[in-house]
């Protein structure tokens, strides 16, 4: 039997598999553990080790902080600007890892207000993400994580290299 049904065929009334607050959770666990992986960083190495020529890992933080600040306006209202909290995803990091940390925790701060604010129907909505990636606004909010994800695994390697043992990976209280 053949079915002609699209995942956003929205007449047929789907089964919650998540809830807004679960993802939510979700995010902040990552973003908890990315932080972790942030302060396991010596000072001087977080701004200059690299391998194979990818970035640092202070430049890796700063995308997804840029990303965050006007990524959470743009889910919960299409206001994608790159000027939410005066950052963008090339924000230059400030000067020290205490500096990137109080900056994460500023963007971490201002997802858990605006998060709220989200109507559940909005994450089905298609959207044109900062202007240019058109797509549903939850396939945008996996995006976000799986960016994060990706650039904290970057992290890991570079504290392997250095003969520093990372969090793990699982834990993300």
């Amino acid at each position: 039997m053949e079915t002609n049904l699209k995942s956003t065929d929205l007449s047929i009334a789907p089964t919650v598999l998540i809830t807004p607050d679960e993802l939510l959770e979700q995010w902040q666990g990552h973003r908890r553990l990315t932080r972790r992986v942030i302060e396991s960083f010596p000072e001087d190495k977080l701004y200059d080790f690299s391998i194979g020529g990818m970035r640092s890992f202070a430049l890796l933080t700063m995308e997804i902080i840029g990303l965050a600040a006007p990524g959470i306006h743009g889910i919960a209202f299409g206001d994608w600007a790159f000027d939410k909290l005066s950052l963008d995803h090339q924000t230059p990091p400030p000067a020290t890892k205490q500096e990137i940390l109080e900056l994460w925790d500023r963007v971490t701060d201002e997802i858990n207000k605006v998060w709220p604010q989200i109507p559940a129907e909005r994450f089905h909505e298609t959207d044109v993400a900062f202007g240019q990636y058109e797509g549903t606004v939850y396939f945008t909010l996996f995006y976000l994580i799986d960016n994060e994800i990706h650039h904290r695994a970057q992290g890991y390697v570079y504290l392997r290299a250095l003969g520093i043992e990372p969090p793990a990976f699982w834990d993300r209280n």
